[in-house]
């Protein structure tokens, strides 16, 4: 058995895989974002590993014989959160997450300082990155990055109480603007221009790699064998695509979880930042990835459920009532929530309805929700093409997937066919428990198997005709709206 485990941002989840490649199980655990002050975005690792003792004791109290025969582990965590640590490898504060804006000028200060930080790093400077985080710390609370021993990401924390190993992997450490993304090692001069060394960042090893042993105190507190490996694992993007078999050039899919990522596979390392597009190492030797992000994807949806007091599941299926002429007329929805990466790599844009009318209700507004977060991602797209990537077709993953209806409002405005496999909520966890594989001598052609197609939605022409025109009003939304957003 193969154990991963997927620290998410609003959910920690753990999944058994056997030998024969089956799912046999997942367990899963809420957590909670603190937003200290707006724009902030925080958790608390300690609640990660307190969700990791949890989710991991419902799934040995459930499959308890196959949870007996566990081999390896895979880890598999939201990118760019910055773990600081002292010498002792205490906490030094909260980690400071992924959809937090406050390092707003000291991306224009890490430009600055490192002159070659596009060509390096494959990316330009944005808050929702390590190392403009890292900055903000030295300039903030200086006290505590006098004491900084070292800086993990999120699933790495998680790998330093089971195993006491510190280390990362390319795929996670390509998202903190410190890697030198082509040679897949760390950049002396992106962490000098942070005041930073390579003594306070963890060794890196390919995501495919044994990386440590779970401690033999962990193991007894957890009821797992002794002498379990822990594989270097992956940032969730990178595991995500391995869940779905993508792993040659062309392959993609598309995550509508808290934030809407649009990934395709490449061969090697092909950088974009001018126009938002990420270029990442893959958690597999050799392999690159190019990523479109939406901040705010199944989180709007989320919003708009606290909003007016409805649960996901039946707010999606109001917007099943929504008919032809009232899509037409539905308002235009931004989703810029948390404000927004790619194309626009906008920190400060907003989320905004225009066109509400007496007349609009509560499944009108869902529709726009899901239209907004869509086009978003048709920004997305096009930045992707713009720059030569060229997709087969997307695998639809994430909480979003479970919308049939939503599904095909993106294949219809992509124009690109979009796929559903039977499991789409732990793809992240299903890749992170193959790289455990992996890492144990499994053969990759065995592992990283690409699951059945559960479901294929095809574009309408004459849709997508409406939604392009739409997609038109929506763009020139924000770019009217873009200097009143406040500053």
């Amino acid at each position: 058995m193969f154990l991963g485990i997927d620290l998410g941002t609003s959910e920690l989840k753990v999944l058994l895989l056997s030998s024969d490649g089956l799912v046999v199980g997942t367990a899963r655990h809420p957590l909670n974002i603190s937003r200290p002050l707006t724009r902030w975005s925080e958790q608390d690792p300690e609640d990660w590993w307190r969700a990791t003792r949890i989710a991991l004791s419902t799934l040995r109290r459930n499959y308890r014989d196959a949870f007996g025969r566990i081999q390896a582990i895979g880890l598999s965590g939201q990118m760019h959160g910055a773990v600081l640590l002292d010498a002792n490898d205490r906490l030094l504060r909260p980690a400071i997450l992924w959809n937090d804006m406050r390092s707003v000028s000291e991306c224009d200060e890490l430009a600055a300082r490192a002159p070659g930080l596009h060509e390096i790093a494959g990316n330009c400077a944005m808050p929702g990155f390590t190392a403009p985080k890292l900055l903000w710390v030295a300039r903030h609370e200086p006290e505590h990055f006098q004491k900084l021993a070292c800086v993990l990401l999120p699933k790495d924390y998680l790998r330093l109480r089971l195993t006491g190993v510190k280390l990362t992997d390319p795929s996670d450490a390509s998202g903190t603007l410190w890697l030198d993304v082509a040679r897949r090692e760390w950049s002396d001069e992106l962490l000098q221009a942070c005041d930073m060394t390579d003594l306070q960042v963890p060794p890196i090893e390919e995501g495919s790699r044994a990386a440590g042993v779970v401690r033999r105190s962990v193991a007894s507190e957890l009821g797992l064998p002794a002498n379990v490996i822990v594989a270097s694992g992956g940032g969730d993007t990178a595991t995500s695509a391995l869940g779905v078999g993508a792993a040659e050039a062309g392959d993609g899919f598309l995550s509508l979880g808290t934030s809407g990522v649009l990934s395709v596979v490449t061969d090697r390392f092909r950088p974009s930042p001018q126009i938002g597009v990420h270029a990442l190492c893959h958690a597999i030797p050799d392999r690159w990835h190019r990523t479109s992000v939406v901040l705010s994807a199944a989180s709007c949806v989320r919003w708009l459920c606290n909003l007016t007091s409805v649960n996901e599941a039946s707010l999606l299926g109001e917007v099943e009532s929504v008919d032809t002429d009232r899509r037409a007329k539905a308002p235009l929805f931004l989703p810029y929530l948390c404000g927004e990466r790619t194309p626009h790599n906008d920190p400060y844009a907003q989320g905004v309805f225009c066109g509400l009318v007496d007349s609009t209700d509560r499944a009108t507004l869902a529709y726009s929700v899901l239209e907004g977060v869509t086009f978003a991602i048709c920004d997305g797209l096009d930045a992707l093409h713009a720059d030569g990537t060229h997709e087969n077709a997307f695998t639809l993953i994430g909480g979003g997937a479970r919308s049939a209806h939503w599904a095909q409002l993106v294949a219809d405005a992509l124009g690109v066919p979009i796929r559903r496999q039977p499991d789409a909520q732990s793809v992240a966890a299903l890749g992170a428990a193959r790289l455990g594989w992996l890492a144990v001598g499994g053969d990759f052609q065995t592992v990283i198997r690409k699951p059945p197609v559960l479901e294929e939605f095809f574009p309408d022409a004459e849709r997508h005709s409406t939604l392009s025109e739409r997609l038109a009003s929506f763009r020139a939304l924000y770019r009217q709206l873009r200097p009143l957003f406040p500053r």
